[in-house]
């Protein structure tokens, strides 16, 4: 009878619950009908705190099957175990939205080890060692997500195999539930930042070159990373020369005719000597997942806009680079160490009021850089105005020079040398390379669909020595890294909250995320299943006593105390 209550809290579990369902593209159903599956031995229940929503939750409503983290896993794990796996959805089958989460353990099954009941845990959304076709799995999408009262999660899926660390994060310290659920698109904020960014060719990778008729062809081998060479050489060139060049590399050489016949998304490093649009806009298919394209122009212009997959930038981590000049290596020399602003950083932040935007203003007002000029932009008053009511404070007290506004009444001034563009649209990322000065830095933040390819001005990106950058999600370190700062009180993720919401105000939420009607995050409280969408500032007309709870108009834990006793 001991070992049963160490294991599970049964007798407080019920039989069914609330959830949101995605059922189809752009169909969502509240399921108060739900069952609450009981855990097998490597399985754990889990009771959801709190759920932030996100708009990462929008690109699977709308593409629901077609999103490339709701198809099925091929590898990474047993395929055995999968149908086992009841909160395993892939495919068309309905899923639980909702991965920005905090969670209680109630149940775990006999296999457990690692966790124990009562433990409260933050949960990382990425199983980057379970592979789909095109990406990874992830918890809300084709695993069952956080909109829900209880989740089951199996530990054969989520401890990765290569590290043994598991994507649930114990929390000891009592403080907010939605301040730990916060942390991770905090965290995602943090990556963006933090990238590791390579400045040479890839060891042992695959290494294409293509040169036009009459181009040196210099720098391949000032460019080996000291790890070591590339595996091989995949040449296309016009003259017999080039190929002598690189055959004195002494690497395997595999000469070809044509780039049309090569295989797509195949080559880790993509170097031409030219200024074609057309061969190009070959090249760009080519390029695999982190690959790198540099374009060596030997003082020739392309003379027009190329078009780019800058979808890839975020979601492939595909990197463009290039020098005016004729050496190779001029162009990974350029290569920042990582994305992080720097001293004296001119920054223009496109959609700075949206919930993400706000996070990366005051990330960036708060981030100790001297000297730093903040332009934040967005084409909705009030929600410039709630930013301001937020940042304005941190940045008069840090001496970070900031201003808000609206490009449709006040044109931000430029050139900037730091973008952060927060809109999926690509023709943002073209405008910023025309208002780019000397090595900007442009951070694709936004999920711009992997498809989406823009036209871009490639003569001014080469000559700024413009460096487009992006990342998709988080690492397990960057929201061990948040935690701790919310944890020690440097960084309140609260400061995000903009509305907060029961499960009959979820799928309002997800709207509200999806219409842009509300500038801060939108906390969900499964446990509340009867309470409406409300935002921050219009909780005074139903739970007064909750509103004295928030300081400075902020979300405390106090708050959330408050409404828990008057809300349920």
């Amino acid at each position: 009878m001991a070992k049963k209550k160490d294991k599970t809290m049964a007798d407080r579990i019920p039989e069914k619950q609330t959830a949101v369902q995605l059922v189809g593209p752009d169909k969502l159903a509240l399921n108060s009908d739900k069952p609450v599956d009981r855990p097998g031995p490597h399985q754990i229940l889990a009771r959801v705190e709190a759920v932030g929503l996100c708009f990462s939750d929008l690109k699977l409503l709308k593409q629901f099957d077609r999103h490339v983290r709701k198809s099925a896993v091929i590898a990474g794990v047993n395929a055995d175990i999968l149908p086992g796996i009841p909160s395993y959805k892939p495919g068309a089958a309905p899923t639980v939205p909702g991965h920005e989460t905090f969670c209680t353990i109630v149940a775990v099954g006999d296999n457990i080890r690692r966790y124990r009941v009562g433990q409260r845990v933050l949960v990382q959304t990425d199983y980057r060692w379970l592979r789909t076709a095109d990406s990874n799995a992830a918890f809300g999408y084709n695993f069952e997500g956080a909109l829900q009262q209880y989740v089951l999660m199996d530990e054969r899926v989520i401890v990765d195999p290569r590290t043994n660390e598991g994507v649930l994060i114990p929390v000891e310290k009592n403080i907010s539930a939605s301040a730990v659920a916060l942390v991770e698109p905090w965290a995602c904020v943090e990556s963006s930042y933090a990238t590791e960014e390579r400045n040479t060719l890839l060891p042992r990778g695959e290494l294409l070159v293509a040169a036009d008729a009459g181009r040196a062809i210099e720098g391949i081998r000032k460019s080996f990373s000291p790890q070591g060479r590339p595996a091989s050489i995949t040449a296309v060139c016009a003259d017999k020369g080039q190929y002598e060049m690189l055959a004195g590399l002494r690497i395997k050489l595999i000469k070809t005719d044509t780039l049309t016949d090569l295989p797509n998304e195949a080559f880790d490093d993509i170097v031409y000597f030219g200024s074609n649009k057309e061969t190009l806009e070959i090249l760009n298919d080519k390029l695999a997942a982190r690959g790198i394209i540099n374009i060596v122009l030997g003082g020739h212009r392309i003379g027009q806009e190329v078009s780019v997959g800058v979808g890839r930038t975020h979601y492939g981590m595909t990197r463009w680079i290039g020098t005016t000049g004729d050496n190779a290596a001029e162009s990974y020399a350029h290569i920042p160490a990582a994305g992080e602003v720097r001293k004296g950083d001119n920054v223009l932040i496109v959609g700075a009021a949206g919930p993400m935007g706000q996070m990366h203003t005051i990330r960036l007002v708060c981030s100790g850089m001297e000297n730093l000029s903040i332009t934040g932009t967005d084409f909705d008053d009030r929600r410039l105005r709630e930013l301001e009511h937020k940042a304005a404070p941190l940045a008069r007290q840090r001496g970070v020079k900031l201003s808000l506004v609206n490009p449709q009444k006040q044109p931000a001034k430029g050139p900037f040398s730091y973008f952060v563009v927060m809109a999926p649209v690509g023709a943002l990322v073209a405008q910023a390379v025309k208002d780019s000065s000397d090595s900007a830095l442009i951070n694709v933040f936004a999920g711009i669909p992997a498809s989406v390819r823009q036209e871009i001005d490639l003569d001014t990106y080469i000559a700024n020595r413009c460096f487009i950058f992006g990342t998709s999600g988080s690492r397990l370190s960057d929201m061990k890294i948040v935690l701790e700062k919310v944890l020690s009180g440097q960084l309140d993720t609260n400061t995000s909250v903009g509305a907060v919401s029961g499960m009959a105000g979820a799928i309002d939420g997800i709207r509200a995320v999806e219409n842009r009607t509300l500038a801060g995050k939108i906390i969900v409280y499964p446990a509340l299943e009867t309470m409406p969408l409300i935002p921050l500032s219009a909780l005074g007309e139903r739970y007064p006593s909750v509103t004295e709870k928030l300081h400075n108009g902020n979300w405390t834990k106090s708050a959330e105390e408050e409404l828990f006793c008057v809300a349920r």
